[in-house]
């Protein structure tokens, strides 16, 4: 791909050099811009802010990431660990104890979770750029931690239905809330490992539910409860116990960030006001911001990147031990089966976002995975006899799902200028995205053992449908690109207007 091969070269040294002539184009172009956001070239790394005389651009970035990435992974973790563990309390009878009898009675209690999940995504990233995370999202995380022990001490349908829906209701703003926060510290050029480092904190979940089941199932008959109501039992209270510290010590943004000096704190804001412009960090988001974010159609292509790999993502994840059960293991022989794709697509994330990172490209690492899942599924779809082969290509739909996930989800949101577009435009694509959960629940029904080919079918089409979407996406933000580049350098606007505009500024340059 030309614009795959244009980053990498550039990424490799062959760039303009910083003397002579080349200096002097550098010196042209900042003058007839005053920064240059969307740009992710090398060669315009040297218009950057200058970083304080007393520390590093790489020291400083570290220190971020210490600030950062290690309570928003724990944060994730524990979130999404609450919120699929019931796939591992139900190899530990949940359905017998609770007297789910009817058909799919299940795969209604998985869907619920996500009808308060989907629709209050955006409100909730509304309220945490009004209360700051540090208050909002740990207040959440001590309500999904507290709905979770709750979950284990139910003790029929109805309530099972009830705490799944209040689960979904404090967990919505955990994902877009800790993606959005991560790209108020970061530019784009360097984000995608830290996204895909917070993102793969899922597929240590998954791993560690699989792991953290089998040691808990154990307690079974415990205080005559059933090793299902211990795994939410405790989970739940670890979650809570978690919280609760991280009500004193969660990331905030970096205008309110008090580890930094005020020398530090401009740097940091200059440094990402040059590579995205104006944030409006003390700009308040109004109803009617999130109608004109919703009127622009990279946002709609932005959701429908997303919902495509949601369904194939929480397919294995909200089903994995009922698909390895049809493998014949007995449930704690489940539960450790599920466990290598996790820590297999925790690998692959990681690798394909530092190549993400070291090329400076994003749509290349969207859309070639895709044939990892493609294929993976073409052949779970035809292969029915061999356990060996069906349990190893489990590996790689899920290390092309998972990789590609943070890898979408991190180009879209940073190519959105300023904190009320990209608050809300996060919040969408995750909200619209997470549709998908719903139809994932009931595409792997009991009844479709062993084979499960409507299930795979269905995530076939979901995955086509994503990589059709971004590539639609590339080609509409390349001929956007294009068209800017031919517009008049300045055309007036003040300072207000740009900010106002975010990515929509003539001068914005969406990143490939």
């Amino acid at each position: 791909m030309a614009f795959f091969a244009r980053n990498t070269s550039a990424r490799m040294g062959i760039t303009k050099n910083s003397s002579g002539t080349s200096l002097d184009n550098e010196k042209a172009v900042g003058a007839s811009n005053t920064y240059h956001p969307g740009t992710v070239d090398p060669e315009y790394d040297d218009l950057s802010p200058r970083c304080p005389a007393h520390t590093t651009e790489g020291k400083l970035k570290t220190r971020i990431d210490w600030h950062v990435l290690p309570f928003v992974s724990i944060m994730y973790l524990l979130a999404f660990l609450d919120r699929v563990n019931i796939a591992n309390a139900r190899s530990f009878h949940l359905e017998r104890d609770l007297g789910l009898t009817i058909n799919n009675e299940y795969n209604t209690a998985l869907t619920i979770f996500f009808v308060p999940y989907v629709f209050f995504e955006i409100p909730s990233n509304i309220l945490l750029k009004k209360f700051s995370p540090r208050k909002w999202l740990p207040l959440c995380m001590l309500g999904f931690g507290l709905v979770s022990i709750f979950q284990g001490l139910t003790q029929n349908y109805g309530g099972l239905l009830a705490t799944r829906f209040f689960l979904g209701l404090f967990e919505t703003g955990m994902f877009p809330g800790c993606f959005y926060l991560i790209s108020m510290w970061y530019k784009r050029a360097e984000a995608q490992k830290r996204y895909s480092l917070f993102f793969s904190s899922t597929s240590l979940a998954g791993a560690f539910g699989g792991l953290l089941a089998s040691a808990i199932g154990k307690l079974d008959g415990v205080r005559n409860y059933s090793g299902w109501r211990w795994i939410f039992i405790i989970e739940g209270a670890l979650t809570a116990v978690v919280a609760i510290i991280f009500f004193f010590v969660f990331p905030v943004f970096p205008e309110d960030a008090k580890w930094l000096t005020e020398e530090e704190r401009t740097y940091i804001k200059a440094r990402l006001k040059a590579d995205q412009g104006n944030n409006a960090a003390e700009r308040k988001i109004t109803v009617r911001d999130v109608f004109t974010v919703l009127k622009d159609h990279r946002v709609w292509l932005g959701g429908f990147m997303y919902l495509g790999l949601i369904v194939p993502a929480y397919s294995y994840a909200f089903f994995a031990p009922t698909i390895i059960s049809t493998y014949h293991y007995d449930a704690i022989q489940t539960q450790l089966h599920s466990v290598p794709p996790w820590a297999a697509s925790f690998v692959f994330s990681i690798l394909v976002a530092a190549l993400s990172d070291w090329t400076r490209h994003r749509a290349f690492f969207a859309l070639a995975p895709l044939a990892i899942t493609i294929s993976a599924a073409v052949v779970l779809l035809t292969v029915h006899t061999n356990r060996t082969v069906e349990y190893a290509v489990l590996h790689l739909f899920t290390i092309g799902t998972y990789g590609v996930l943070p890898i979408v989800v991190c180009w879209f949101q940073m190519n959105l200028g300023g904190h009320h577009r990209r608050a809300i435009g996060a919040a969408w694509q995750i909200g619209f995205g997470n549709l998908g959960g719903i139809v994932a629940t009931y595409i792997f029904l009991s009844g479709d053992a062993p084979r499960f080919t409507k299930g795979y079918a269905v995530c076939l089409a979901f995955v086509l449908l994503s990589g059709i979407a971004s590539t639609l996406y590339l080609i509409s933000i390349h001929l956007e690109n294009k068209r800017r580049a031919k517009m008049a350098t300045d055309v007036g606007l003040s300072e207000y207007e740009k900010t106002e505009m975010g990515d929509l500024n003539p001068e914005f340059r969406y990143m490939y």
